[in-house]
C-alpha cells in the first residue's frame, strides 16, 4: 500500500517543484518585475494559477526564487568560510554579488526588500534569511577573538556596507569605488580612509 501524503505535504511537494522549475528557466536572474505572472507561467509551461496559489504573486514569486538562489550561493560562500578568515569571507561576498550575471538578482533583491519594508509579514521566510551571511561572518569573527557581541556588531556593519555598495551600482552602475572591499575591511580594524593634510 502506498503512502497517503497529506494535504500540506502535497502542497510541500508541488511548491518546491515550481520553485525548481523557476530557478531552471531563470538561472541566475529574476524575472522582472514588470513581467506577469501569466508570461512566467508560460515560461516554465504552468499556469498562473498554480502560481499564485503556491506563492501568492509576483513579489512571492521573486521572493521564493530569491532565497532559494542565495541558500544555493551561501553553500559555497560556507565552503570559502570554512577555508578562510574574515577578510577573505568579506572579499569572497563582495565578488560572488558584483559579477556582472549578478546584476539582475541584485535588482530583485533591491526591490524585494523594498516591498518587504512595507508588509514583513508577508515576507517571513525571505526577512528571516536575510541575516544569514551576517551570521556566518559573525561566527569568523568569533574564530578570529572577537568577543560575541563585538563579532556579531562587526558583521552586521561589513554586510551593511556590503548592500550599500551594491545598492549604489544598481541605482549608478560604475560609480562604486574599486577598493570598496578595502574600505570595508579598513572599517573593521578602525581605521580611518587616509587624507590628506590641509595645507597651513
Amino acid at each position: 500500500m502506498g503512502v497517503i501524503l497529506s494535504t500540506s505535504e502535497r502542497k510541500g511537494s508541488a511548491r518546491e517543484r515550481l520553485l525548481a522549475r523557476l530557478l531552471d528557466a531563470f538561472g541566475e536572474a529574476l524575472p522582472p518585475p514588470e513581467m506577469s505572472l501569466r508570461e512566467i507561467a508560460a515560461r516554465i509551461e504552468t499556469s498562473h494559477a498554480l502560481l499564485r496559489y503556491h506563492f501568492g504573486s509576483l513579489s512571492g514569486v521573486l521572493a521564493a526564487m530569491l532565497k532559494a538562489q542565495r541558500s544555493r550561493d551561501n553553500e559555497a560562500l560556507l565552503e570559502a568560510a570554512q577555508q578562510g578568515t574574515f577578510d577573505d569571507f568579506v572579499v569572497a561576498i563582495w565578488r560572488t554579488y558584483t559579477r556582472p550575471e549578478q546584476l539582475s538578482r541584485a535588482r530583485g533583491f533591491f526591490y524585494v526588500v523594498g516591498l518587504a519594508a512595507y508588509g514583513p509579514e508577508d515576507f517571513r521566510e525571505f526577512v528571516e534569511s536575510i541575516g544569514d551571511l551576517t551570521v556566518m561572518l559573525s561566527s569568523l569573527a568569533e574564530r578570529e577573538g572577537l568577543d560575541t557581541k563585538e563579532a556579531r556588531d562587526v558583521a552586521t556593519v561589513a554586510i551593511a556596507a556590503i548592500r550599500g555598495l551594491l545598492l549604489q551600482e544598481v541605482l549608478t552602475p560604475g560609480t562604486r569605488s574599486e577598493d570598496a572591499v578595502t574600505l570595508i575591511l579598513r572599517m573593521r580594524e578602525g581605521r580611518s580612509v587616509p587624507r590628506s593634510r590641509p595645507e597651513r
